[in-house]
């Protein structure tokens, strides 16, 4: 019938997802995520497509007349080469951690990164307790196989210090018994290094008061810390010196 428009057909409704289909569909997103960022940090870094690095050289003065350039690639490759640590790809489930008091998987351990274990039992001590602590020298914490892995921190105490290297405590420990053997060279060589401070302490104090006055002496013996053994053979060996 003229005038009359025809009915439209109504648009069909997409039917609605199931729960379990959304959560499918999300894991699998995520999933394509992850591969894809494996993917990209696996790439060796290279130069641009089409890029031109220029080379740096330095220009040296050989001292007979002439400069001599030299280029800085050919040094690097001289040099020690420094090791430069990638964060990790992210971790799809069949690699996740387990750990090794409770059994249960976990996808990421900042411990585990850094020093290949998973923290009072994995607690971090600096080099300079590493140092003085478990009498370790610096070849026993970088030359000896396998170097101690550290993490790099600012100084708590002054900003403008060096970083502070942390060790793992449990690595420390294990080679200090490397080093030492056993606890009781341990701690005889820690008796006979507190005995070498002593004596050396004793010579300074002994070097500083040769030839001072008995009052300036005996001020000094009054406000020290030097214990009663040591003042008596400071006194007597200032009085053979007043006599002679």
């Amino acid at each position: 019938m003229a005038g009359t428009n025809p009915e439209v057909p109504a648009k069909s409704q997409p039917a609605e997802l199931s729960a379990a289909m959304r959560a499918k569909i999300e894991r699998n997103r995520q999933r394509a995520l992850m591969l894809r960022q494996a993917r990209l940090a696996s790439r060796p870094l290279a130069a641009g497509e089409g890029a031109t690095s220029a080379k740096v050289s330095k220009t040296i003065d050989s001292g007979a007349g002439f400069f001599i350039e030299e280029d800085e690639d050919g040094e690097e490759e001289e040099g020690v080469q420094k090791k430069v640590v990638h964060q990790p790809a992210p971790v799809i489930e069949p690699d996740y951690l387990v750990c090794d008091d409770c059994d249960k998987p976990f996808m990421d351990s900042y411990l585990s990164n850094s020093f290949d274990l998973d923290n009072e039992k994995h607690k971090l001590v600096s080099r300079t307790e590493a140092k003085q602590h478990y009498l370790l020298k610096d070849c026993d914490l970088d030359k000896r196989e396998p170097p101690l892995k550290f993490i790099l921190k600012k100084n708590p105490h002054n900003s403008r210090w060096g970083d502070m290297k942390l060790y793992l405590k449990l690595q420390v420990e294990k080679r200090c018994m490397e080093v030492w053997g056993s606890e009781e060279a341990l701690e005889e060589a820690r008796e006979t290094r507190e005995e070498n401070r002593e004596v050396q302490k004793q010579k300074r104090f002994n070097k500083k008061v040769k030839g001072w006055c008995p009052v300036c002496f005996l001020f000094l013996l009054k406000t020290s810390r030097l214990d009663a053994q040591a003042c008596r053979e400071l006194v007597v060996q200032t009085v053979k010196r007043m006599t002679n």
